[in-house]
């Protein structure tokens, strides 16, 4: 598919990381059984991803090591990085619960 990629959806995403999937596993010339086996991914679960990209994330991840491309995950979702010398560095926010009220003993 070739849509421009701020122009791609959820779903286009996930055809095409299927589609690349397949075709890395091709050119390491294994087979669907290989490669479900070598991951712990049940070849039901390889086949419904290869056809519709549907798959649950740890059997993607460990798709993707299995094909060496696990590395490319540790990129996502870094610290965003301060754009001038004269902005501040955004502070994290810091969460917490509010305390419940103390139940009243009888």
């Amino acid at each position: 598919m070739n849509i421009h990629p701020a122009l791609q959806t959820p779903t286009d995403i996930q055809r095409e990381l299927a589609a690349r999937a397949k075709a890395r596993r091709l050119e390491l010339n294994i087979t669907q059984a290989e490669l479900a086996e070598r991951s712990g991914v049940s070849l039901g679960s390889l086949r419904r991803f290869e056809s519709t990209g549907e798959i649950s994330l740890r059997s993607f991840l460990e798709l993707a090591f299995v094909l060496g491309e696990l590395k490319e995950f540790s990129a996502l979702f870094r610290p965003l990085q301060t754009v001038s010398l004269f902005e501040e560095a955004p502070r994290p926010r810091l969460r917490s619960r509010k305390k419940a009220p103390a139940k009243e003993s009888i």
